[in-house]
């Protein structure tokens, strides 16, 4: 442990604009000189972007909280299987994971060749 470090959050929710602050607290094995405080708001903030660019997508587009998969690791398992969909579908070029998933079941062969490496 080389630094402990307090963050104060200020939100507010967009329906009923009720607005709330909390403080988080962390610990860190990053000396002062490498992790000063504007990095570990970086690194803080780039853990959001986690959750919106894959667990959002993952809770929304796949109804993933919803699932009845719970035996043995199966759970586990449709959860690496739909990050490795949505990394595809990324690294196909795709803007919009629905769209794009809406694409493949139409039978839009152009996204599934490029997720293959063909270009047509």
């Amino acid at each position: 442990m080389a630094q402990v470090f307090a963050l104060q959050r200020e939100t507010t929710e967009i329906v009923s604009q009720k607005s709330r602050s909390e403080t988080v607290y962390g610990i860190t094995s990053l000396a002062t000189p490498i992790a000063n405080p504007e990095r570990l708001l970086d690194l803080s903030r780039g853990q959001w972007s986690i959750e919106n660019r894959l667990h959002w997508v993952r809770d929304v587009t796949f109804d993933e909280d919803r699932s009845r998969v719970r035996r043995g690791q199966g759970a586990q398992v449709m959860a690496s299987v739909r990050n490795l969909v949505v990394s595809l579908l990324r690294m196909a070029g795709a803007r919009s994971i629905p769209s794009a998933l809406r694409q493949c079941a139409r039978g839009d062969d152009s996204l599934i060749f490029r997720l293959i490496g063909v270009r047509l």
